[in-house]
């Protein structure tokens, strides 16, 4: 018989990421599950023993130090080892983040497994949440909070078996935009950008070749320009104020950037700007000014037919 500790949690089912239960058990000889499905994520980690995992029509042997996702509302089938059974944890969780920050792992339905080297430190944040059980905004938070530390626990070192090397590649590719995106206003660099997506700097340049047909320099540039435009159309700051908005510390620098992309300083283009726009109908636009676009509208495949930077091949 299985020996189990388990929680189930009332949630109001909305947030980003949310627990819907845990638990820890101790299963005996060949003891199984299914082929059943649940409503939610669920995360399986083998503290210790064996077992088998079955998922697509796939059968998965596991040990201590692996462990398996199963996916909301898809049928899958878990029994432990006649000899050896497993232990293991749980957590059960749901939130409309909870597929992003999976895929972002490495984990879904066709890659369903990964290694972890922190048992202790999983099994701590397991207990932890069942020590917080009661209804109640405090423990709510504290749980809910404990799901993100599990899983970046995962993440920081898991390795996800049969993932792909262009799955990887994709989604350095994906970070790395995202961080630019966030912290084109501050002076960021391309070396600040390689550290958060954790490669190096020779790396990263070649996978935005690949994907968006451009360096992550030009990548930088042109969504700091294109947002210096929006500026320049739509306020009348000061043209130091809008390089320091577009994370330009020096006015001349970003000048020489501006003139170097737009053919004409920020000055001029503003001039440039409001003489069309008084010219055309109210809301209207110029012939030859194209509305203040996203980034990835400036972004030409390369001549070598990379991949474009829309929509990133997600």
């Amino acid at each position: 018989m299985e020996k189990a500790f388990k929680l189930d949690f009332v949630n109001d089912k909305t947030g980003s990421l949310y627990v819907n239960c845990c638990g820890c058990s101790q299963t005996a000889p060949l003891h199984s599950f299914g082929p059943a499905s649940k409503p939610h994520y669920l995360i399986h980690y083998v503290l210790s023993g064996k077992g088998h995992f079955r998922f697509h029509d796939k059968e998965y042997r596991l040990e201590a130090g692996y462990g398996f996702l199963i996916q909301p509302n898809e049928l899958a089938f878990y029994q432990a080892d006649a000899k050896d059974p497993w232990s293991y944890l749980w957590v059960g969780f749901a939130g409309s983040r909870a597929e992003e920050y999976l895929h972002s792992m490495g984990l879904s339905d066709r890659h369903p497994i990964f290694s972890c080297d922190k048992s202790e430190e999983l099994y701590s944040i397991v207990r932890d949440m069942m020590e917080h059980n009661t209804f109640g905004i405090a423990d709510d938070l504290r749980r809910n909070g404990l799901l993100g530390v599990f899983l970046s626990v995962i993440a920081d070192s898991a390795g996800v078996v049969a993932r792909e090397e262009e799955d990887k590649g994709n989604q350095y590719v994906k970070k790395a935009v995202s961080f630019i995106q966030s912290n084109y206003c501050n002076p960021i660099k391309v070396t600040d950008v390689a550290d958060y997506v954790c490669i190096n700097r020779s790396y990263l340049y070649t996978l935005f070749q690949n994907y968006l047909g451009m360096s992550p320099q030009q990548f930088l540039t042109t969504f700091r320009i294109t947002k210096a435009r929006e500026l320049l159309d739509s306020t009348n700051y000061p043209i130091e104020s809008i390089a320091l908005s577009c994370g330009y510390s020096d006015a001349l620098v970003f000048t020489k950037a501006f003139h170097a992309m737009k053919g004409m300083s920020p000055s001029k283009y503003r001039k440039e700007s409001h003489k069309e726009s008084t010219r055309t109908a109210p809301g209207g636009r110029g012939p030859d000014r194209p509305a203040p676009e996203a980034i990835d509208e400036t972004i030409k495949p390369n001549k070598k037919g990379c991949r474009t930077a829309a929509p990133f091949c997600i």
